[in-house]
């Protein structure tokens, strides 16, 4: 893409990933004091990470508040805990120890090619911005990993008011950029939710949400698929 002139990127399962660890669950129990483990656990992150769809059956005002999320803090939290409970983690004590431990910056994981991506588009004059659907501040995972002078822009849906895959965030990422949608290309591990950029124009490419250990340089494949030099 000779014609390139910015790159927004998805945050989570595209430059971090929230991988749960099995200490977080010390004295969970479900259901009957059955202690929550193995594949339970995994459910349970899969649930409280899933870009897009019902991850439980909701009532109609959960299920509203559910698609409000990422716009509302307060609303996050709900939603939330209510996943968690009806996913069978009883306590609400813990719950809440949960629901902490995810929406903390600190807990998420980069992916080992991260840095360098990030680097080789700066490097090359490229305009950075990072596009989430989030309700609260990611900001201190890249300042953690040193990259965060790499970005030049963070659109969040709870600070944007609106949410991937609405335009009117998309179109917000172009202003933050002050690139055109044609030379804008958004990356992201949703077709559902990041594709929505391809209303206004912007190119796309996928990557592979897998976890950590098993993707060293999917990031800077899927640029590179694209046409992007890194």
């Amino acid at each position: 893409m000779t014609d390139l002139r910015g790159v927004l990127f998805d945050f989570s399962g595209t430059l971090f990933r929230l991988e749960g660890d099995p200490s977080w669950f010390a004295g969970y129990t479900g259901p009957g004091g059955v202690p929550i483990e193995g594949e339970h656990q995994a459910e349970l992150m899969r649930r409280m990470t899933a870009p897009m769809g019902l991850p439980v059956p909701m009532e109609p005002d959960m299920e509203a508040d559910w698609h409000q999320r990422d716009l509302d803090p307060a609303k996050h939290r709900r939603v939330y805990h209510y996943v968690l409970e009806t996913s069978g983690v009883v306590d609400a004590e813990q719950r809440e120890r949960l629901y902490l431990r995810v929406s903390d910056p600190d807990c998420w994981t980069v992916y080992p090619d991260t840095a360098k991506a990030l680097s080789a588009l700066k490097a090359g004059g490229l305009r950075i911005g990072v596009l989430s659907n989030i309700a609260y501040d990611i900001r201190p995972a890249f300042e953690r990993e040193g990259i965060d002078d790499l970005v030049d822009a963070f659109l969040l849906s709870f600070e944007v008011g609106a949410a991937k895959p609405s335009p009117a965030i998309f179109e917000a990422g172009l202003a933050a950029l002050g690139t055109p949608a044609a030379a804008t290309l958004m990356v992201g591990d949703s077709e559902e939710a990041d594709g929505g950029c391809r209303a206004l124009g912007m190119p796309f490419a996928l990557v592979d949400p897998a976890p950590v250990t098993q993707r060293p340089d999917g990031l800077l494949t899927a640029l590179r698929d694209a046409g992007v030099e890194v």
